[in-house]
């Protein structure tokens, strides 16, 4: 570390105005199985995090530019010991496009960097060092984020093992073999739901699209699932049996009717003044809003398959067809329209106010 300080007060003593520029060259030594990308772990990497806390000591603005996260070119640009961008076509998009021309120049490399695990570098290492189980966490985060697109873990799952070779070719370190991601993020949750995490660590899994509720989670992935299929058939109405992509979207669906109806006859005893008991299971107003942005008819009083019969008959005269009323006639979606317009002909004193 003296001298690492030491270079760089060599390096700022020259002054302003000499045309001259100073530069320190960091090696960066890697260990057995590792790679560029175990930035955030590896050893290796100690001596450039110690630099830019010297640095930062000087200029901590410059170098905290380097943490914010800059939009990934197509190419992964980022500035070669050349000082031009390798890879990339005069005019292109620039990872580091937004940064200041001194935090542009602070800090090149060998070969590209992904911007993103160069923010978490600087962020982790340089201006909040952390223990390195939460660092590997992160760097694993990441990794996986990129990879699937979110921070859906789940609990079992571990980082493939470093022996792995397709697992070396999707970008996991050998440095992580093993790691108990799925733990790990379910550990975060908790001292979240306890209160228990900093405001920093918070925002660094916010950024990676972190959610914070094994509950959000499912509700969200049921909620995609169901707008996949309403998209598909022009409603909500769902058989018990339908899937979209393998979801279960017609028992969550049957589910969350059951959670509507819940939270209809605790407001009701509200209202009346009467012991509500336990809400648990109950759907939120938000939750039930959300499905009605979808289907506005999606949990009808009465059954849902006289609901979605009567959809599919008005689709089918809004398609400027003749109304069917022979069983057989017309079948959509599997329903028997001409059947279902016999049924209420027939039961047509047992329907509702409303169904009429």
């Amino acid at each position: 570390m003296p001298d690492l300080v030491q270079a760089v007060d060599r390096a700022l003593r020259m002054q302003p105005g000499e045309g001259k520029v100073a530069s320190l060259v960091v090696p960066v030594l890697l260990g057995p199985g590792e790679t560029a990308d175990n930035m955030i772990t590896s050893r290796a990497f100690g001596g450039l995090a110690k630099l830019l806390e010297a640095l930062r000591a000087h200029d901590a603005r410059v170098v905290e530019q380097l943490a914010e996260q800059q939009t990934r070119s197509s190419v992964r640009g980022v500035q070669s010991r050349s000082g031009g961008p390798e890879g990339e076509e005069a005019g292109s998009d620039r990872s580091d496009r937004g940064l200041s021309v001194p935090a542009r120049e602070l800090l090149k490399f060998s070969a590209p960097r992904d911007p993103a695990q160069l923010a978490a570098f600087i962020n982790l290492r340089v201006i909040n060092p952390e223990h390195q189980h939460w660092r590997r966490g992160i760097e694993a985060a990441v990794i996986y984020n990129r990879l699937h697109g979110d921070l859906k873990v789940p609990f079992t799952y571990r980082v493939p093992g470093g022996e792995d070779q397709e697992a070396e070719s999707e970008g996991w370190p050998a440095s992580l073999a093993a790691f108990p991601l799925g733990q790990w993020i379910a550990d975060a949750r908790r001292f979240y739901a306890r209160g228990e995490m900093d405001e920093d660590r918070i925002g660094q899994l916010e950024k990676l699209g972190m959610v914070w509720s094994h509950y959000d989670v499912a509700w969200e992935e049921g909620l995609s699932a169901a707008r996949g299929w309403a998209k598909e058939h022009g409603h909500l109405l769902a058989p018990t049996d339908a899937t979209h992509h393998g979801y279960r979207v017609g028992i969550w669906l049957k589910n969350q009717r059951a959670a509507t109806r819940k939270a209809t006859e605790v407001e009701q005893r509200r209202a009346e003044g009467l012991p509500v008991g336990s809400s648990a299971g109950a759907l939120s107003e938000t939750q039930r809003e959300q499905l009605e942005d979808i289907d506005a008819s999606w949990c009808p009083s009465w059954p849902v398959t006289w609901q979605r019969c009567f959809h599919l008959v008005r689709m089918h005269l809004d398609a400027g067809e003749a109304l069917p009323t022979e069983a057989g006639d017309v079948v959509r979606q599997g329903e028997d329209l001409g059947r279902w317009v016999q049924s209420a002909r027939l039961g047509w004193d047992k329907l509702t106010t409303v169904q009429q």
